[in-house]
């Protein structure tokens, strides 16, 4: 049987990697929260880079802000440890439902 990876790939890494390629003096180091060295993105530096114009800081606009929004983001890239299953038991007509395609059937 194959074994299925039940977490979803860091997306923050691979889009770092991303930008770093695009724009190689954005491309920086900063510590983790273990103190570990890692791959980071100079965002005042990518802000200029992508400007017609000198960037001199934040500019009045409309946004929409709560307390948390900042760690909402940073958990929205997360990897996910879980996955969903299917329930036959509760089901209504699993079989012919075609809620699912086949290829999302797996051995629990």
């Amino acid at each position: 049987m194959e074994k299925i990876e039940h977490h979803t790939p860091g997306l923050t890494a691979k889009n770092v990697g991303k930008l770093a390629a695009l724009f190689s003096n954005c491309a920086t180091e900063s510590q983790d929260g273990h103190g570990k060295l890692t791959r980071a993105v100079d965002f005042d530096q990518l802000r200029q880079e992508l400007s017609t114009s000198v960037v001199e800081g934040l500019r009045e606009r409309y946004d929409l802000d709560w307390p948390g929004k900042r760690e909402a983001l940073l958990a929205a890239n997360v990897p996910i440890a879980k996955t969903l299953r299917p329930c036959r038991e509760e089901s209504v007509d699993f079989d012919a439902t075609k809620n699912l395609s086949q290829s999302a059937f797996f051995a629990a």
